[in-house]
This record gives structure tokens, C-alpha cells and sequence, in this order.
């Protein structure tokens, strides 16, 4: 299981981790999408997790996020870690079933710890929202392969184009702002629940964000109405959100359904039929959450930027939206 070229670098990590060259058993986990290869390992009769990098990139701050979220609490344990043979060894996070209850419980207060941690480094990439608000080449390249590629029926790309210069044009990107993220939560593999505690893992896209990024691709998991995100909202900030942070928060998540809908869409490679119905948002995402829809399947890449676009639509025609954007806009004239 282990590639040759690896097995030197990982009997390496098991010396140093534990004394030992060999582990007793392995397993390969085959759940989440990870270009990584992972293993569950047993030494000494208790279960690790094994990741080796593949990708040839840097993983310091990988490793360094990682450490920072276990050493609070956040992350499972780190056993080792080594950045040239791109190795790490960690504790093995057991899974329990997560109601959707005691996720809008427990994950906003996990948020909170996660984005009071020191600030993490930047990274060299972007995979969440606020990609959306980089301006610069990277940007531009991506919209303008988007465009011509013709992907969208022309009325629905023209509007999705419209609500993206709205709302890109009130929404701030401060770096001032930013805190500690996780930026990969929009899959649920990466949220653990032990049957006692929740644990993030898989820290690869870890870096200094805007915090409504981390707080709306969670939300738009696990919270269904109005009431709901106001308890969630107010066991993150500690107290019920000002209008302020209601309405930014509203608009990160409109980001959010404009950046997943050209993200799934883009890379989708089956034709897009535009007749065939989707489930509703929260349908989706809830089966998602419940872990019956394969994200992997191709066919369900393009029922997840559907169900992001209807949910757009749905939301933009919401008379909350267009006070959200006023709210926003007229703190940002202001600062």
C-alpha cells in the first residue's frame, strides 16, 4: 500500500514517533476527496492516521496550521510531522453519527476557538469565496475561462455575473479582518464528531481568511431557517449578532452559492441538462451532511452548482438580501 519510494520516509516517522520501523496493521481510507494518500495505521495497539502529501508542494504551513488547531484542542494530536518527505502522523479520530442538532450546537464554538487561534500564514492559493475578491490575474484568468467557456445558458450567466459585481462591489476584504481558517469545511469528511468531541482535520487549505468564509459554508450545512442562524450566530460572537454581522454574514453566504455554482460547474465534465430537476438546497445538503450523496460522482458535481444557483435565486429575490447589501455597502463608504 505504502509506494516504495515512501517506505523509507515513513519507517523514519514510525522511529520517531514511536520507536518502532513497522506498524502492526494498515488500512487505506478511501472516504473524503484528498489527492493525499491515507492510511489508518495500528502501533502498539492503537490506531494512528498516516497522510502522505503527493502533490509536489511545500506543506510547512500545512503542518504548522495543523499543529496550531491540535495543540488547542481542535485537531486530532500530532505524532509527527516531516516537511521533505511530506509525511505526518496523527492520532485517529474515531466517527460517531452528528445530528444536525448537535452540530448547530457545538460547531460555531468550535469556529470561534478555531479563529481565535495566532494568525496562520497565507497561502499561495485560494479554494474558498473570497477568491471571488482577489483581484489581481489569477482572478481574471478564472472569470474569463468561465465566460468563455460557455458553460451557463447566456441569460443565467449574465445574471450570475450581475449579482457577482453587486455584491463584490460592497463586500469588504480586509486584511485587518482576518483570522485563522480552516477553508475546507464545505465537505463534511473534514468535521469529525468522537461521540464526545468534534475534531477538523485535513489542513492542507488552512490560512488567514475572512471569518464569515469558514462561518457560511458550515452554515449552509447544518442550518435550515432564520431562527436557526440566529443561535448560531450568537454561540459564535458570544451574543446575538448586530445587523452588521447578520447581514455580512448573509452575503458571504450568497458568495459562497455564486463561487461553489462556478467551481462545480467549471469542472464539470458531463454535459449540464438544464431541464433536470434538483432537490432543494437543503435536501442536498443534508444528504450530503448524512453522507448519502458521493460528492466524487461527476454527475453530482453538476447537482451541486445547480442546487447552489437555485438557492442564489431564491435568496437574491429575498427582500434581506438587498437590505444586507445597503447595510454592508454603507459600512464600507464609512470606513
Amino acid at each position: 500500500m505504502i509506494p516504495q519510494e515512501k517506505t523509507a520516509a515513513v519507517s523514519r516517522g514510525l522511529r520517531e514517533a514511536f520507536g518502532v520501523t513497522e506498524f502492526e496493521d494498515i488500512s487505506t481510507i478511501t472516504k473524503g476527496q484528498t489527492n493525499s494518500l491515507v492510511f489508518r495505521i495500528m502501533v502498539h495497539g492503537t490506531p494512528y492516521l498516516l497522510k502522505i502529501i503527493i502533490r509536489a508542494e511545500d506543506p510547512t504551513r500545512h503542518y504548522t496550521c495543523m499543529r496550531a488547531a491540535a495543540e488547542a484542542g481542535l485537531a486530532p494530536m500530532v505524532r509527527y510531522t516531516n516537511t521533505e518527505d511530506h509525511v505526518s502522523i496523527t492520532d485517529f479520530a474515531g466517527t460517531q453519527p452528528f445530528s444536525l442538532l448537535e452540530a448547530r450546537a457545538r460547531l460555531p464554538l468550535v469556529l470561534r476557538a478555531l479563529h481565535a487561534l495566532p494568525p496562520f500564514a497565507r497561502a499561495p492559493f485560494n479554494t474558498t469565496s473570497t477568491f471571488l475578491l482577489t483581484k489581481g490575474p489569477a482572478l481574471d484568468g478564472f472569470l474569463q475561462k468561465f465566460e468563455a467557456g460557455d458553460i451557463l445558458p447566456k441569460a443565467v450567466r449574465e445574471e450570475l455575473f450581475a449579482r457577482y459585481a453587486e455584491l463584490a462591489a460592497v463586500y469588504p476584504y480586509d486584511d485587518t479582518e482576518m483570522v485563522s481558517s480552516h477553508n475546507d469545511l464545505y465537505k463534511p469528511d473534514n468535521i469529525l464528531f468522537d461521540g464526545h468531541r468534534v475534531w477538523l482535520v485535513d489542513w492542507e487549505a488552512a490560512f488567514l481568511n475572512d471569518r464569515y468564509a469558514d462561518l457560511a459554508v458550515v452554515a449552509n450545512q447544518i442550518v435550515a431557517n432564520e431562527a436557526e442562524e440566529r443561535d448560531y450566530l450568537t454561540a459564535y460572537f458570544g451574543a446575538p449578532p448586530d445587523p452588521y454581522q447578520s447581514a455580512r454574514f448573509f452575503l458571504m453566504q450568497q458568495l459562497s452559492h455564486i463561487f461553489y455554482t462556478m467551481a462545480f460547474l467549471y469542472r464539470s465534465t458531463q454535459p449540464i441538462d438544464w431541464n433536470e430537476p434538483v432537490p432543494a438546497f437543503r435536501d442536498f445538503k443534508r444528504g450530503v451532511w448524512e453522507g448519502e450523496v458521493n460528492l466524487a460522482d461527476p454527475h453530482v458535481t453538476i447537482i451541486h452548482g445547480r442546487v447552489h444557483w437555485e438557492q442564489l435565486m431564491e435568496n437574491v429575490r429575498h427582500p434581506r438580501y438587498h437590505e444586507a447589501l445597503k447595510i454592508v455597502g454603507a459600512q464600507r463608504a464609512m470606513a
